[in-house]
């Protein structure tokens, strides 16, 4: 395995591949990586022939006062991680190597970009959006794998796929969680012992949520109350949203229907904490 910073290096690696008529995935990723990301890098391994890891924290899809100082760095950690899942590159550029000092041109998105994390994080979706349209120009990967839990980004994603036309497949896989229920994230480090605990009130809400749709309801009032109530049970959880939406358009449902997202995001003390669940009634 190898690593580099050079963009065009990726593409001079990446072309050589392509001479040889090899099939390239990539998994996009801001590093800090855990079995979640190592569930997608063997799902692409497995899928393709070569697979490209990007290893990069964004700076333009971080609003003020958001964690991009703090988030959690460590590459030599995600060096060994992606040689076990057998990831065969990771592109670990600086901030400079993708974003010129005059770096001007973004990727909008409206309506599905709009809702759930869109309201608390308006320039969130507009930096992932830039970014993973610049990382499939520099891998020209034949598939991408995004995971679950962000649900909506990778509503976001594909919606832009679609929307400009690139010849790339997008693979949505399944949440990773902990033993406990807790979805795998980056931003898991930040909590104390006290707020770890605190955190499984969202995966027993995703749970009861799950439930009662199981067993027929279909009022997304009733569902998304039970949900809220469950949480607000819990003295270190304060809700941002808890939200009933198609799953591909990010629209508000006022019943379940279709493939239906139910998503979160909750902040336990100062972190904040997304999970969700998608069914298809």
């Amino acid at each position: 395995m190898e690593i580099t910073g050079a963009i065009e290096e990726v593409r001079k690696q990446v072309k050589e591949w392509r001479r040889q008529g090899l099939s390239v995935g990539l998994v996009p990723t801001m590093g800090y990586l855990h079995e979640g990301h190592k569930s997608l890098i063997e799902r692409a391994v497995a899928e393709n022939d070569r697979v490209v890891v990007s290893d990069f924290v964004n700076p333009i899809q971080f609003g003020i006062n958001e964690d991009l100082a703090t988030y959690p760095r460590d590459i030599e950690a995600d060096k060994r991680l992606c040689e076990q899942a057998g990831a065969d590159l990771i592109f670990h550029p600086e901030a400079a190597e993708m974003y010129a000092p005059d770096f001007s041109t973004y990727v909008e998105m409206q309506k599905v970009s709009e809702g759930l994390c869109g309201k608390t994080r308006p320039t969130h979706f507009r930096g992932v959006c830039t970014v993973v349209c610049k990382l499939f120009h520099i891998v020209m990967p034949d598939r991408a794998y995004f995971g679950q839990k962000d649900a909506q980004q990778l509503a976001v994603i594909r919606r832009m796929v679609r929307d400009l036309d690139l010849d790339i497949q997008i693979v949505g896989c399944p949440i990773i969680r902990e033993e406990d229920g807790l979805a795998k994230s980056s931003r898991n480090t930040y909590l104390s012992r006290e707020e770890r605990k605190a955190a499984l009130v969202l995966s027993r809400a995703v749970f009861l949520g799950e439930d009662l749709m199981k067993k027929g309801e279909r009022d997304a009032d009733t569902i998304l109350a039970a949900m809220r109530s469950l949480i607000e049970q819990e003295p270190l959880a304060k809700i941002d949203y808890v939200e009933m939406v198609d799953a591909d358009s990010i629209e508000p449902l006022a019943r379940a229907r279709g493939r239906v997202l139910t998503a979160m995001a909750v902040y336990i003390g100062t972190t904040r904490l997304i999970d969700n669940f998608i069914m298809e009634v």
